[in-house]
This record gives structure tokens, C-alpha cells and sequence, in this order.
């Protein structure tokens, strides 16, 4: 069976998010979002409520399962069994960042993969901090993030 981890924060979870796991799905067999903790990070959202939203998103999709986690993603995907992480590129900024954190999971764990997926054009500059600084300032938000976030 090949599971894939998508880690993130997803605070909130965006359409860019919904496209990544949306399009990866033909090439695994389960996609397990997870919702990741750091202590140095404030987040906007009760975990608790980003992991309803994910929920809610994929609750049509078999293959989608919602979880969290704390520590290395890595130890993670060796508790669940998976071969493969998930992760989405809006821009070359995110490339060199994440092809830095693969390359260190390689070293850590031989047998994990990191798999990239572009984001569709479309919505490539929506990120979480932004969706954020659009609610804050009680911006539409709406037409970044699925109809599960709009609150």
C-alpha cells in the first residue's frame, strides 16, 4: 500500500492545499494529512478546529485521512507505515526550502521519499500567513480557502 504524509500547519488550510491533495490522489493508495505541532509557532487556529476543517473538506474521499502530530515528520511516517511525504511548490523560495528539508529526511531515513507537486497557477500566491492577514484585517477570505473554512 503507498501512503503519502502531507504535514503542515494548515492554519487554515487553503484551495492550494485542497489542489495538492486533490491531484495526488490517483498516485496513492491513502494521503494522510497531518496536522503538525510547534511549540515556536502561534498559531491562528485551535488544532482541534483546523483538523475539523480538513475533515469536512475530504469527508467524500476514501483515501483522505486527517491526523496530528508532534515531533519529526519522519518518526511519523514510519509509525504509519508510510513510504512517501507530500509536499506542494507555489514558487522557487519553496523549492530551495523544502528541497533542504528532503534532502535531510533522505540523510535521516533512506526509505522515505519526498514528492513534489507545482500548485496550480491559479492559486499559487494563496498561502496560510496571508489568509490570515486577510482575515485579521476582515478581508474576503473566502475565495482562498474551501467552503468548510468560511466562518
Amino acid at each position: 500500500m503507498k501512503i503519502a504524509v502531507f504535514p503542515g500547519s494548515f492554519d487554515p488550510i487553503t484551495l492550494g492545499h485542497v489542489d495538492i491533495v486533490q491531484r495526488a490522489l490517483p498516485l496513492f493508495d491513502q494521503i494522510i494529512i497531518a496536522v503538525g505541532s510547534n511549540a515556536t509557532k502561534k498559531y491562528m487556529f485551535e488544532k482541534e478546529q483546523r483538523i475539523n476543517w480538513i475533515a469536512e473538506t475530504f469527508k467524500k474521499e476514501e483515501k483522505v485521512v486527517v491526523d496530528s502530530y508532534q515531533g519529526l515528520t519522519i518518526e511519523y511516517c514510519e509509525r504509519k507505515n508510510a513510504q512517501f511525504i507530500l509536499r506542494g511548490l507555489r514558487n522557487p523560495s519553496d523549492f530551495e526550502f523544502e528541497k533542504a528539508i528532503a534532502q535531510t529526511n533522505r540523510k535521516l531515513k533512506k526509505d522515505l521519499e519526498t514528492i513534489f507537486l507545482l500548485t496550480a497557477s491559479g492559486l499559487s500566491s494563496i498561502s496560510s500567513s496571508i489568509v490570515r492577514d486577510v482575515m485579521r484585517n476582515n478581508g474576503d477570505y473566502t475565495q482562498f480557502v474551501p467552503s468548510a473554512v468560511r466562518i
